[in-house]
């Protein structure tokens, strides 16, 4: 058994369309799937948890072939209007790589996208040359830009494996609990790690 990589990041919308809108239109993401019919029945809600579940929802691809499922539930609760706030426990955001953060911005906020921010820059530490900013959709789910441009990989990989050869638990093992392998591209190499 292995994980293969990832495949797509489901987010929760109040309106389909609405959304399509923005992440396909604004963005710029682009179709995977059509939009889909309602979908309900027993097996639906077990496999999704939700009792009484009934969605509809499409997948939109980004350029580096990560997919955003958009799904929106006929049945969300009505005490839930606004994305939970990003330091509670489970609260995520969706990050898209950029080539230029600040040209990104300046063409979304031309388009009427309003930034939480200025564009961020990273002078030190782990994630040092970083240049990001977050900002909303339609319905106040987290965003970011991301442009990445490690300054010093050599000591991002050397703290990767200090990491790795200090932290509590004990080193993985062919004995070890570890249930999947993780399958990275050929280019990805982190120190400490055996293959």
């Amino acid at each position: 058994m292995a994980i293969l990589g990832s495949h797509h990041v489901g987010v929760i919308v109040k309106d389909l369309d609405r959304s399509i809108r923005f992440y396909h239109d604004t963005l710029g993401l682009e179709f995977d799937s059509e939009p889909s019919p309602w979908f309900e029945g027993e097996e639906l809600a077990r496999g999704v948890g939700v009792p009484g579940a009934r969605l509809r929802q499409v997948c939109l691809r980004a350029s580096d072939g990560l997919i955003v499922e958009l799904l929106e539930y006929a049945n969300r609760p009505a005490d839930n209007d606004t994305p939970i706030q990003q330091n509670y426990l489970g609260a995520m955001h969706l990050a898209f790589r950029v080539d230029d953060v600040r040209a990104t911005k300046a063409a979304l906020e031309s388009a009427g996208v309003d930034f939480l921010s200025d564009v961020n820059t990273v002078d030190e530490g782990v994630l040092a040359g970083w240049r990001w900013v977050y900002l909303h959709d339609p319905d106040g789910i987290p965003l970011e830009l991301v442009e990445v441009a490690y300054v010093n990989e050599a000591a991002r990989a050397t703290g990767i494996a200090r990491y790795l050869a200090t932290r509590p638990e004990p080193p993985l093992t062919a004995r070890s609990e570890r249930v999947f392998d993780v399958n990275l591209p050929p280019d990805h190499t982190e120190p400490g790690l055996a293959r």
